[in-house]
C-alpha cells in the first residue's frame, strides 16, 4: 500500500474562543495548514516542535511514547487543538514530536471523523455507511 497524505488544517483552540468572544480579531488566530501522513498504526495527532510552538498551543500532559524500534521517548502533549481533515472536524489533543518531522494523523482521529483510508485511491474518504457525517459506533 502506498502512503496516504492529507491536508489539515490544525487551529489553536484557544484562540477560536477569543476571537469568538471578541477578545481578539479573528484573523489573529492562530493556525497551519500541513500535509500529514495518515497512519492508524500510530495513535494520536503528531506535529513537529515547531508548528506547536507556531500555534501556541499549551502543554497539557507527558506521555511515553513507544516507536516501530521499540525505543522510547518522553513527549510533551498540547492543546486543544481543533483539526479540519477531509471536509470533517474535531478537537483533540497534539502529541509534539522531533523538530523537522512529519505531520502525522493517527488512529484516533480516524475513528472519531469515521475516515477510512482507501488504498487503491491513496486517499483518506468518508465511510461509505456514512459519508454525510461521521458515524460513531456505540456498541
Amino acid at each position: 500500500m502506498g502512503r496516504v497524505i492529507a491536508t489539515v488544517r490544525v487551529i489553536n483552540h484557544d484562540d477560536e474562543v477569543l476571537a469568538k468572544r471578541g477578545v481578539i480579531p479573528a484573523n489573529k488566530v492562530r493556525q497551519v495548514e500541513v500535509e500529514a501522513l495518515v497512519d492508524n498504526g500510530v495513535t494520536m495527532v503528531a506535529l513537529p516542535e515547531e508548528m506547536a510552538n507556531q500555534l501556541g498551543l499549551e502543554t497539557v500532559r507527558e506521555v511515553t511514547t513507544r516507536y516501530g524500534n521499540n525505543t522510547k521517548a518522553r513527549k510533551r502533549v498540547v492543546g486543544p487543538a481543533h483539526l479540519e481533515i477531509a471536509g470533517r472536524d474535531t478537537y483533540c489533543d497534539v502529541l509534539v514530536e522531533s523538530p523537522g518531522t512529519r505531520p502525522l494523523i493517527g488512529q484516533i482521529v480516524l475513528e472519531e471523523l469515521d475516515l477510512l483510508v482507501d488504498p487503491k485511491k491513496q486517499a483518506l474518504v468518508p465511510n461509505p455507511e456514512s459519508p454525510d457525517m461521521p458515524l460513531i459506533e456505540v456498541l
